[in-house]
């Protein structure tokens, strides 16, 4: 299946379209392929587009002032991925998208998502649903980090991102969890 149509039948899960409509998406959008480890964002550029992930996995992180790797989501097909904050602020990047695995992703610039809205109002519809969805994940992705020990944020990962436990290295799922690969390595074994 092309990108493309990956998208579309994305949208109409939550919203209907028209002929015309997924016409106007089509054109609306832009494929970008990615080879594995290729950066979509860097830290400190302002996010322009927003992404749909039609084939790969890609991982957001941050790096603190020891260069240190902080990996704040994951992504895989299906999912769409960015430094939400920098796109709807249009201030600096503090994260970076990188490709895990060679990529594809459909993405729409900003000024071209705005005048989709006005077009076709079920888009921003689709948007505002998502946008409460990502608001509604990283708020209980938030109180799980402080009201549950790292066994129980292991678990809770391994049964509700099964896919991509099996994806990414164990030290990523590890910097994901705020644990370190030799605790997680521990945890498993207990298994």
């Amino acid at each position: 299946m092309a990108p493309i149509e990956k998208l579309i039948l994305h949208l109409k899960e939550y919203i209907n379209l028209t002929n015309e409509e997924v016409i106007l998406i089509s054109k609306s959008f832009k494929v970008k392929k990615l080879k594995k480890k290729e950066v979509l964002l860097f830290a400190g550029d302002i996010s322009s587009n927003m992404q749909y992930i039609a084939e790969g996995c890609f991982r957001c992180y941050y790096m603190d002032n020891e260069a240190k790797e902080h990996i704040i989501q994951f992504g895989i097909e299906g999912w769409w991925v960015n430094d939400l904050y920098s796109y709807l602020t249009q201030t600096p990047a503090k994260q970076f998208v990188q490709a895990l695995e060679d990529a594809t992703v459909i993405q729409i610039h900003r000024e071209s998502l705005n005048r989709l809205y006005d077009q076709i109002p079920t888009i921003e519809r689709f948007f505002r649903l998502k946008f409460e969805k990502a608001y509604v994940a990283l708020q209980d992705r938030t109180i799980k980090s402080m009201s549950k020990t790292a066994e129980e944020r292991y678990y809770d990962f391994c049964l509700k991102y099964r896919d991509i436990e099996q994806r990414v290295p164990q030290y990523m799922i590890a910097s994901y969890l705020g644990i370190t690969p030799e605790f997680l390595s521990a945890l498993r074994k207990k298994n």
